[in-house]
């Protein structure tokens, strides 16, 4: 199976996901936070260089949770560049009302 090559913004939301990391894991080993986390160091070193820039689900809300952050911290942290994802949050949404006869 051969993967698609990444999107110069999936590469940065990938570092920006390492970088919060390290700064979560502070002065903690990366063993001990990867252990807590259930998965090996080795992973814990690719996402937080960036060289896993699309970790599962699952690998990143059980390194949130061993790290004491919230999957929203994260999604705000590492979602699409700020003033890409302002105009999308202002953007109106349409509301479907009803027709009364």
């Amino acid at each position: 199976m051969v993967r698609t090559p990444l999107t110069p913004e999936e590469r940065l939301r990938g570092e920006r996901l390492g970088a919060l990391l390290r700064a979560a894991r502070g002065e903690r080993s990366m063993a001990a936070v990867a252990a807590s986390a259930g998965i090996s160091a080795e992973t814990l070193r690719k996402i937080e260089t960036g060289r896993a820039p699309t970790p599962a689900f699952f690998t990143v809300a059980a390194l949130a949770g061993a790290l004491g952050l919230s999957l929203d911290e994260i999604l705000g942290n590492c979602a699409a560049e700020p003033a890409v994802a302002s105009s999308v949050a202002s953007a109106p949404v349409p509301v479907a009302v009803p027709l009364i006869a």
